[in-house]
């Protein structure tokens, strides 16, 4: 199996050095680089570039989330994953508006942070389940005239309105095409459950709810459970 090449990217050298040596005992990884900030990690990028993105938010100068877009832009089709100890659901709607993957704490395990990895190269998107919470709880506290967030020089053009509430209206169509398993489905990852937990609860095999996850994403035209979860938690709040 080809190696899948990581890039990590944090300004703490001990922590940097450290997940490198426990990433490079997975025969499935290769290190192809690391970095202190975004405008080294953009020069390693254009050297080599990487499958994955390994990308802490506070860093020296450019803030990792700002630095999402040009990362992007400097290897198109590259993953970013972002690891950083910041609990805050501003900062993770902040990665998700920007367009990272993922959004994981650094008190993941090594074992889940591995194939959360994987998931995202799968094309899976993958958040701590503590803060999914955060972010659905965000969600229906919403106030309704927000801070508008202010576009920043990795931008190119204004940020986007977040993925899931941009496909709010598309998805309040699609809700009654919904089977009512396909319903109770939807609810669990509102929740933040896994396959794996929602299987348990329903009775079910992990395998029927994969199918019911890609037939609700499907019928509400969304591309990820981060999306179907804050719709969820909006439909019913609305």
């Amino acid at each position: 199996m080809e190696l899948i090449r990581l890039l990590v990217v944090d300004d703490h050298t001990l922590f940097r050095r450290g997940l490198i040596a426990l990433l490079s005992q997975d025969e499935r990884f290769q290190v192809t680089g690391q970095a202190g900030d975004i405008g080294e990690a953009l020069r390693c990028v254009a050297q080599a570039p990487p499958d994955l993105v390994l990308l802490d938010n506070h860093l020296p100068g450019v803030l990792g989330v700002d630095g999402i877009a040009s990362l992007k832009a400097a290897a198109p089709g590259i993953r970013i994953l972002m690891l950083t100890v910041s609990e805050n659901e501003n900062d993770l709607a902040a990665a998700l508006q920007a367009g990272a993957d993922g959004y994981l704490l650094k008190t993941v395990e090594l074992d889940h942070l591995s194939e959360f990895i994987i998931k995202v190269l799968a094309g899976e998107s993958v958040i701590s389940p503590e803060m999914m919470t955060k972010l659905v709880t965000a969600f229906r506290s919403k106030s309704a005239s927000p801070e508008p967030l202010v576009p920043t020089p990795c931008e190119p053009a204004a940020l986007p309105e977040m993925p899931a509430e941009a496909a709010g209206q598309t998805a309040r169509a699609g809700i009654d095409l919904l089977s009512a398993r396909e319903r109770e489905v939807l609810a669990l990852i509102a929740l933040g459950d896994s396959n794996k937990l929602i299987a348990r609860k329903l009775d079910i095999a992990e395998t029927t709810v994969k199918i019911h996850v890609q037939h609700i994403l499907r019928k509400l035209q969304l591309t990820s459970r981060v999306q179907a979860a804050v719709v969820a938690a909006g439909l019913e709040a609305g």
